[in-house]
């Protein structure tokens, strides 16, 4: 294999679409550094793993020497990104904006090169535009080419309101790519018309159109739903170690592959498919494939330390191997009376409710330091310390402390 198509084959790894294939090998073979862009709104102040996705590609372009931009859109998201909305996205304010950009902007280099990145904010551009400069951008496109964009004409054809600022947002998505003269930009399979549209708005400029690369949105902890903090089945990067090795060995074994696939580094797509045969053939049992996706996620955001020890923690619970006082600890505060089990498992997020807590009770589903209980009535009272179990995988190391 070439030079060419190793660095093909890295680009291409779990790729939705490439537009087009052939424009992005032309412009590697020129040797000169591609400047790539991947564009996000600070809409939350805290990044998932679903949004790293993009940033391991990112990652992937540095590693073969090109110019990574991560763009915040501070301009962007005070309109609002109304893609996948059925209703218009309330805009956020300057002080949302900024106070956002600044947590980004550094939980991105737990997976970036920071040497090797340029962060921008498309204010830089945006703020010195005058109301006839963005008119003239808006006058070079129709409002029947918007209609076609998926979400827009659902929202048309369900007479639901589209209000006139959102038609600017993949304008201005678009006109980034100009401004930063960008060769390729990424983005989520959601993000394809407005990719498309830098390509249209940089050949209106006389610039060459950006190859347009797309990323699958993964699915999150449920296996079923886009991986989003309003859902709950998503894994902070800032999450503590050993809740991100407890979640990821929550996945299901099909979700993992798809994980191993856009998430890690470690395991390329030959060594992926061996593990599969060996899992298929019963020579690799599927928990230790998932505990070493854990590991390797776990310690890019934490260390290596910090990740052998969360998996220790892991294994101390699970499969009784170890010293449990490697969890970390949570303190719960609980009134003078005390408080029932059903209560507790609740209070350390180990149910959803009380009536849950006690379903699971009956179902003997539930320990505490390894022993099954199942005595509902049974009082914590303050100074109480143990680990907490609700089936196989749920745990919680707990202290109660007087309210």
């Amino acid at each position: 294999m070439s030079e060419l198509e190793r660095a093909l084959a890295t680009i291409a790894r779990g790729a939705d679409e490439i537009i087009k294939r052939e424009d992005l090998a032309e412009r590697l073979k020129s040797g000169r550094p591609l400047r790539i862009k991947a564009g996000f709104d600070p809409t939350a102040p805290d990044l998932h793993l679903g949004h790293t996705v993009l940033l391991n590609k990112m990652r992937q372009f540095q590693d073969l020497g090109h110019t990574v931009i991560f763009l915040i859109g501070d301009f962007t998201g005070m309109i609002g990104d109304p893609t996948g909305k059925n209703v218009t996205r309330k805009p956020l304010t300057r002080e949302n904006v900024l106070a956002n950009a600044e947590t980004y902007a550094e939980q991105v280099y737990k997976v970036l090169d920071r040497e090797k990145t340029e962060l921008r904010f498309n204010s830089e551009w945006f703020g010195r535009m005058s109301a006839a400069d963005m008119i003239r951008l808006a006058a070079q496109h129709t409002v029947a080419r918007m209609l076609e964009r998926d979400d827009f004409t659902k929202r048309y054809a369900a007479q639901q309101p589209i209000a006139i600022h959102e038609f600017l947002y993949p304008l201005v998505q678009g006109y980034d790519s100009v401004a930063l003269k960008c060769d390729v930009e990424l983005g989520g399979t959601d993000q394809k018309f407005n990719l498309l549209m830098g390509r249209a708005l940089q050949e209106h400029h006389g610039q060459p159109p950006q190859i347009v690369l797309t990323m699958p949105l993964l699915e999150g902890l449920d296996g079923v739903n886009k991986m989003s903090k309003s859902l709950g089945n998503y894994i902070g990067i800032n999450e503590p170690a050993i809740d991100m090795v407890t979640k990821t060995m929550k996945i299901g074994d099909e979700l993992m592959w798809r994980w191993f696939e856009l998430l890690s580094f470690e395991v390329s797509l030959d060594e992926l498919e061996q593990m599969k045969q060996d899992i298929a053939s019963g020579t690799l049992n599927p928990r230790d494939a998932k505990l070493r996706l854990a590991r390797e996620l776990t310690a890019r955001f934490h260390g290596a330390a910090a990740a052998e020890q969360a998996i220790a923690g892991w294994h101390a619970v699970v499969r009784g191997e170890g010293d449990t006082s490697l969890l970390p600890q949570t303190d719960i505060i609980v009134p003078a009376e005390g408080m029932r089990l059903a209560a507790l498992l609740t209070a350390a997020g180990l149910s959803a409710s009380n009536s849950e807590a006690n379903r699971k009770l009956k179902e003997r589903a539930v320990r505490i330091d390894a022993e099954v209980v199942e005595d509902a009535q049974r009082v914590f009272n303050a100074g109480f310390e143990g680990v907490l179990q609700v089936g196989k995988r749920n745990f919680a190391r707990v202290r109660l402390v007087s309210g």
